[in-house]
């Protein structure tokens, strides 16, 4: 498919900067972010932390789905909507938890110490000038990447491999000429003889692979395993959600398709207070 993006071309010509408007045609844009394997764990051992202060115990009403007035039972079930879980035997949040969960909520991080319980893993493939960004969350984050630095060759560079919705039509060219070069060295790299060239060893293996790791654009997207939780998610979106990236807008919009959300982006019972 292809798609017509207005932009603007920004052309240097005798010391002046002239803006000239263009249309740059080219394929589909893929996602610059993309968010996948999601799990969350410890929901139940949340519950029975949260209500230690008060030894409230006996109060919670969440369970398990099982259906009708067995387990949990839908009339107690915190689920609102259509429910998309009949009877799969999951644990569900009950609606006096889920009340007493906003409430904390509402209090901030202090009262709020379950949603530091509540851990969610996730798989992102980002562009490396996004990850720079979410580097500066390191409390309460574990994170393994694939690794540019044993992998950089592992395949050949394509277009597609790097961020690059917002490029116009001399800017993507750039980018195209970029990868043809890393291509260049990536081939030399690979096929690596040293009695290739005119003085032996020179330039050695190692020199060739400096010449892509520093030439290689930030919008390089990389795939991590994330581990985080609820906790670090509140202050994510709070700080982020209205962030020039599109990035940190698709990372926020992802948040609030969460289970339970509203715990952490506030919703009707929570107050403006919430953060980290």
């Amino acid at each position: 498919m292809i798609t017509n993006v207005p932009t603007v071309a920004y052309i240097r010509k005798e010391n002046q900067i002239r803006i000239a408007a263009v249309r740059c045609a080219r394929k589909g844009a893929k996602k610059m972010i993309k968010i996948e394997k999601v799990s969350i764990h410890g929901l139940e051992e949340t519950i029975r932390g949260m209500r230690n202060p008060m030894n409230s115990w006996d109060k919670s009403d969440s369970g398990t789905c099982k259906g009708g007035d067995d387990g949990i039972g839908c009339k107690n079930c915190a689920k609102e909507a259509s429910c998309e879980h009949t009877y799969d035997h999951s644990f569900q949040l009950g609606k006096a938890d889920h009340e007493l969960m906003m409430k904390l909520a509402a209090g901030g991080p202090v009262h709020a110490k379950y949603r530091r319980m509540i851990t969610v893993y996730l798989d992102i493939t980002a562009p490396l000038y996004w990850w720079k960004e979410f580097d500066t969350y390191k409390v309460g984050t574990v994170a393994n990447s694939c690794s540019t630095m044993h992998r950089i060759t592992a395949k050949k560079f394509e277009t597609a491999d790097f961020s690059h919705e917002h490029l116009d039509v001399r800017t993507i060219e750039m980018l195209k000429s970029i990868v043809d070069i890393l291509n260049d060295y990536r081939d030399l790299y690979v096929n690596y003889n040293a009695n290739d060239f005119e003085v032996k060893g020179c330039p050695s293996k190692k020199d060739i692979w400096w010449q892509m790791i520093q030439l290689l654009p930030s919008s390089y997207n990389q795939k991590r395993t994330i581990m985080l939780n609820y906790e670090v998610l509140v202050g994510i979106y709070r700080w982020r959600k209205d962030h020039k990236l599109d990035e940190w807008r698709g990372f926020c919009q992802w948040i609030e398709q969460l289970p339970y959300s509203e715990i952490i982006t506030g919703g009707k019972e929570d107050s403006d207070e919430c953060t980290v």
